[in-house]
């Protein structure tokens, strides 16, 4: 396995392997996945995009990561922005890189390949703070949680509801830059 930056145009070339990998790895049904293939899209263009994938020795997609500078007008950013009180609101958005993405296919979990990904993209990132939302879990049983957590990531929001989805989710988010002599 190799880890690669992309640029928003090699995203946008592997849209179906982004799009199955994001599916199979959030469980989620075909009619939700049609509909974020335009927001991906969308989302490649952004000011301060990065992405990372990891790609198999015969070039199949294992993972990915993408990412871009938070902004009001942003519907992600707009949802967090209106649950934060205006202190958090300048501490965590105020100079914000925001985690949008970070998938790997589930036969390839478990071996570090998340971990890798999230380094990678958190290098590439701009910004003062970095924040990302997961659905609520038990962090003992969850991968992403314990991986969140490792990289020092703290709570901002917990058991906030995203308009159109049933699920809770917690908004999570720590400073930037990553110390370059931290052991994750």
């Amino acid at each position: 396995m190799r880890l690669v930056p992309w640029t928003p145009d090699d995203l946008l070339r592997r849209i179906d392997d982004v799009i199955t990998v994001y599916g199979d790895a959030m469980g989620y049904r075909a009619e939700l996945l049609a509909a974020r293939r335009g927001y991906v899209a969308t989302h490649a263009r952004r000011p301060g995009f990065r992405a990372v994938a990891t790609l198999t020795t015969d070039g199949h997609l294992a993972g990915f990561g993408y990412g871009y500078t938070s902004a009001t007008g942003q519907w992600w950013h707009d949802q967090v922005r209106g649950a934060l009180g205006e202190t958090d609101r300048k501490t965590w958005l105020g100079d914000c890189f925001e985690v949008v993405e970070l998938h790997v296919s589930p036969p390839a979990q478990g071996h570090g390949i998340g971990a890798r990904q999230l380094r990678a993209l958190l290098t590439m990132a701009e910004g003062g703070t970095t924040l990302l939302s997961t659905p609520e879990a038990p962090e003992t049983e969850s991968r992403a949680w314990r991986l969140y957590r490792r990289f020092g990531y703290v709570d901002v929001l917990r058991d906030f509801h995203f308009p159109g989805d049933e699920r809770a989710f917690a908004v999570l988010g720590r400073e930037l830059p990553l110390p370059a002599d931290q052991k994750l």
